[in-house]
């Protein structure tokens, strides 16, 4: 408890020695599910064959900062593969096994966060019946560049 009242004064004391950022007066705030019937989904990039859709959530896909859902059907698998940006991944639906290179294998049930450092080539199985859903925070523009080199 001493440690969690020291950090909270830290971050007091460093949050009022900084201004505070530019409100960007453009953008309103945004909640929304997976499921919701408004999200626009679109095809996934054309090395993604078979049932694949993107939903951009936030930014533009062309610049830094996008966020995105990712749904692929169950059963579909995403042959390897890499994106100049690294990425934050937490998965919404379905199970997931997701292999990169020089790591172990993990499965991601509904809840689980996963990061991918930038450049590192993977691949991703959707393991379920139903379909996975996945969402990702690109660090800079996404894109997703087929990698012919074996994962493990």
């Amino acid at each position: 408890m001493k440690l969690f009242s020291s950090l909270m004064c830290i971050a007091a004391g460093a949050s009022s020695a900084q201004p505070a950022p530019a409100q960007n007066l453009n953008e309103s705030p945004l909640a929304t599910q997976a499921t919701d019937s408004k999200l626009k989904w679109g095809p996934c990039p054309p090395i993604f064959s078979g049932d694949c859709k993107i939903a951009v959530l936030h930014g533009d896909p062309a610049k830094p900062n996008a966020d995105v859902f990712l749904r692929i059907g169950g059963g579909t698998a995403l042959p390897v593969h890499r994106h100049s940006s690294a990425e934050r991944m937490i998965l919404v639906s379905g199970r997931l096994r997701v292999d990169y290179k020089g790591a172990p294998p993990v499965t991601l049930v509904p809840g689980s966060y996963a990061y991918g450092p930038a450049g590192a080539p993977h691949l991703a199985v959707c393991l379920s019946k139903q379909r996975c859903t996945l969402f990702i925070a690109f660090e800079g523009p996404v894109d997703a560049v087929l990698d012919t080199s074996p994962v493990n």
